[in-house]
């Protein structure tokens, strides 16, 4: 395969882009002794080729069941979850329906140029459906598009009865990442048991640890702080990721001045779900209304992994959604006041190279010779313009193979000059 005429993010000019065996062999300038575009695999046209996107915060199982067996009326997290809980109750979580929604959600996150997941998989389940159900299709879709799956305690893990034990089956089963929800523990105390659980459990089965952590519009819930202390303690650098951290937004001054330092030496990365967490969080607080965020800018000028996540797809947490990580970009963005020069330009790394960061994809992700060849031909010709014009994807390549291609969009125009 011979990529011609690609422009490439970090050098000027037009280059061309040689795989073979499913690597990167070869990135040359392209110049009149290169194969002309009827010799090539691809002519790129001058559009920017970049690596795959990640998608480092979903949950596929809970894909395409909005409004069974009710809509949330409220809009609120906790309805969510208690729809949630009745679905599972009443026996309306089947697998092949549980296959079959996710892997629709899986192929609208690749249609935009997604070639990297991290799904969580509810294990509060005796009967762990949704974990054996993504185990699966991690399996079935790994020549277009490779899946981490989180083993996630949605309704706690002191709080669930025999949580521990199914925790600790679903690692066994094969689970890659150990999941959490500190704050929806019983007490402040079973939190902190939670989380010394899930580093134990990590460390146990030499996985990474995703926690959704904080979520909730409570200052006094900094479960964040302790994340950054056991990861430090452990020295888990680089194998943390703190999902959501809503609550950030709304901490004091003073204690975000002495929690930051801790959360840059830890190493700890964060995923942000911005369109989601706007939906669901800082509902009746009156005006001035809170955003419900975390504090996105403050996090990433002191250099911490921040990636942008769509976290739901038609769920009864957020009733639509498409996996095009350029929308969670541009609101992700917009919310944290980023619209300066210094992230613009560099905008794509939200939902490139942070996200494979937080995935541990680090050895192998990335456009350059000697990696996997697993990137995109995107519409545009820079971040900036990717952020503004929101292009479509024309080529999509995982490990050497052409995963989908489409045409640049024409316009004819009948009216003006």
């Amino acid at each position: 395969m011979r990529i011609i005429s690609a422009r490439l993010r970090d050098r000027p000019g037009l280059w061309d882009v040689v795989v073979a065996d499913g690597k990167v062999v070869a990135i040359t300038e392209h110049n009149s002794e290169t194969p002309s575009a009827e010799q090539a695999t691809y002519d790129a046209k001058g559009y920017l080729a970049v690596p795959q996107f990640c998608e480092n915060h979903i949950h596929l199982d809970y894909a395409n069941t909005a409004g069974v067996p009710r809509d949330n009326q409220s809009g609120t997290l906790f309805e969510a979850i208690e729809i949630w809980r009745d679905r599972k109750e009443a026996g309306l979580n089947r697998p092949e329906e549980i296959k079959n929604n996710a892997l629709s959600a899986v192929r609208s996150c690749v249609e935009h140029g997604v070639g990297f997941i991290r799904s969580h998989a509810d294990v509060t389940d005796p009967d762990l459906i949704a974990l054996k159900v993504l185990l699966e299709l991690r399996d079935e879709v790994k020549e277009w598009c490779e899946i981490q799956v989180v083993a996630f305690p949605q309704n706690g893990i002191i709080a669930f009865p025999h949580g521990k034990e199914l925790m600790e089956k679903a690692m066994s089963m094969g689970a890659d990442v150990v999941g959490g929800i500190p704050h929806l523990e019983p007490t402040y105390g079973d939190g902190v048991e939670s989380l010394k659980f899930i580093f134990d459990l990590a460390q146990k089965y030499n996985a990474m640890v995703d926690v959704h952590c904080d979520e909730i519009d409570d200052p006094q819930s900094r479960f964040v702080d302790i994340m950054a202390a056991e990861t430090t303690k452990r020295s888990m650098q680089g194998r943390v990721t703190v999902s959501h951290a809503v609550a950030m937004g709304y901490y004091p001054a003073g204690y975000l001045a002495r929690l930051l330092p801790k959360l840059v030496e830890s190493g700890v990365g964060f995923a942000i779900a911005p369109r989601e967490n706007l939906q669901l969080q800082g509902r009746d607080f009156g005006v001035p209304t809170p955003r419900g965020v975390a504090p996105i800018r403050m996090l990433a000028d002191r250099g911490i992994s921040v990636a942008f996540s769509q976290d739901s797809i038609c769920d009864p947490w957020y009733p639509i959604g498409d996996g095009n990580p350029i929308l969670n970009m541009d609101s992700g963005l917009h919310i944290g006041h980023m619209l300066t020069a210094q992230y613009i330009d560099r905008c794509l790394d939200f939902i490139s190279l942070n996200p494979a960061t937080n995935m541990g994809l680090q050895d192998y992700y990335g456009l350059e010779e000697g990696k996997p060849a697993s990137f995109l031909i995107l519409g545009a010709t820079s971040d900036r313009e990717a952020l503004r014009m929101q292009p479509r994807v024309l080529l999509s390549v995982h490990d050497g193979k052409e995963v989908f291609r489409q045409a640049a969009p024409a316009i004819e125009w009948k009216m003006g000059s």
